[in-house]
């Protein structure tokens, strides 16, 4: 292993004092904009290709690599990419693909299995391979190979075409190629992730390069990527980062109660040659059924559909009574209806209190008593009171802020 950094570990403000280390290339983007919905569902996911070599590479520190990261121009790639999700989210017998499909407005009359904001939910658990191609902001195309289907995503200029072949439906949409739909896209590459992991980076975060790897069959460096303080359920965040172009090659989340990682997605084969332009042609095959976006839904009400989920701030600022409590990696959001009725979580009996009691801990504090939902990257709090905490915290975090709060 080579030994390269002299300034092994940085903060925030180091990491952002780097030259460079603010600007970002406008080549990000590898999927359109219709597929952002899947951000929500695969918000913390994916777990590890292994390494298959040691690769001797020059020197270089944690900031440097930061930069080098910030100014790649990667614009035109192909390959395939495999990601793995392990949220530890309780087993319902499939009924949380039906409630997240029926959120997302599949199964519902006049739906389409080809819709991408509720196809692509599938990524949010189990382990997927995809075939993706870029050849700059306007043409992307993402394919999710399934065992006897496939279902492609294809952005081509100002059309967004989504075609499940299981049941030989289409999606049609399209997207503004002056505004700001150009060049968007979900979390479906080490590149995606690594981007939302390094804006969290701050002056509670310790940041190294630890080593080099071989991903796809190119040299890379290693960062890691770890919160300073206790209370986060977040261990370590490593990026495998391509030493020629600065593209990030594999991405890995582990959690602090250590065991799989939650989230990992990396290239197995990739390639910087411009794909060929017959890969982003489409055109619905005979008999398939078309979906045109903004068709009138089941209520008879014509309308388009919006572009994805909105930033947490967003979500805030939608929301009376939100808050968020503490900084860096422990934030906590905070929530209250303003009604007073929570879910019920005291000896109530009935088969809801038991139901969610199956899925969740009964807690008490000086706030009163709750239920803690739990998955293996981020935890919620739902108090007796009506108020909601949420984040990617541990137990006792949650408790702690809900007593301050009280």
């Amino acid at each position: 292993m080579a030994p390269y950094e002299s300034e092994k570990t940085t903060t925030a403000g180091e990491a952002a004092g780097a030259p460079g280390a603010g600007r970002r290339r406008a080549a990000r983007y590898l999927v359109p904009v219709t597929v952002m919905g899947v951000a929500a569902a695969t918000i913390g996911l994916v777990p590890a290709l292994a390494d298959s070599g040691d690769p001797d590479l020059p020197e270089i520190t944690a900031a440097q690599l930061i930069e080098k990261i910030a100014q790649s121009d990667v614009e035109r790639l192909s390959g395939t990419v495999k990601i793995t999700t392990d949220l530890g989210l309780p087993n319902l017998g499939g009924l949380e693909n039906g409630l997240a499909s029926g959120a997302l407005g599949q199964g519902e009359e006049g739906g389409s299995s080809a819709d991408p904001s509720a196809k692509l939910t599938e990524l949010a658990s189990g382990t997927h391979t995809l075939r993706i191609a870029v050849d700059g902001p306007d043409r992307q195309k993402l394919s999710l190979l399934e065992n006897a289907a496939e279902y492609s995503l294809i952005h081509n200029g100002e059309d967004v075409w989504g075609y499940d072949s299981a049941s030989n439906e289409v999606y049609h949409g399209t997207v503004d190629t002056s505004g700001e739909d150009r060049g968007q896209r979900p979390p479906a590459t080490p590149e995606d992730f690594a981007e939302e992991a390094l804006k969290a980076v701050d002056d509670t975060t310790s940041v190294t390069v630890d080593g080099t790897a071989q991903v796809a069959g190119r040299d890379a460096y290693k960062l890691v990527v770890e919160p300073k303080r206790a209370g986060s359920t977040v261990g370590a965040i490593s990026i495998a980062v391509d030493h020629e172009t600065g593209l990030p090659l594999k991405f890995t989340l582990t959690p602090a109660s250590g065991g799989a990682a939650v989230v990992d997605v990396g290239f197995t084969k990739v390639s910087f040659d411009r794909p060929d332009a017959s890969t982003f042609a489409f055109a619905p095959p005979k008999g398939a059924k078309v979906t045109e976006e903004g068709a009138p839904e089941r209520s008879g009400k014509p309308g388009k559909p919006e572009r994805g989920p909105k930033s947490e701030e967003d979500l805030a600022k939608g929301l009376d009574g939100t808050r968020t409590i503490g900084e860096g990696w422990n934030t906590i959001v905070a929530y209250e209806d303003g009604t007073g009725a929570g879910l019920p979580t005291g000896d109530t009996g009935g088969d809801l209190d038991g139901f969610l009691g199956s899925l969740g801990d009964r807690v008490e504090g000086g706030f009163g008593t709750g239920t803690v939902f739990s998955t293996r990257l981020v935890n919620a709090l739902i108090t007796e009171d009506g108020k909601a905490y949420v984040g990617a915290v541990t137990k006792d975090a949650l408790v702690k802020a809900a007593d301050a709060g009280k």
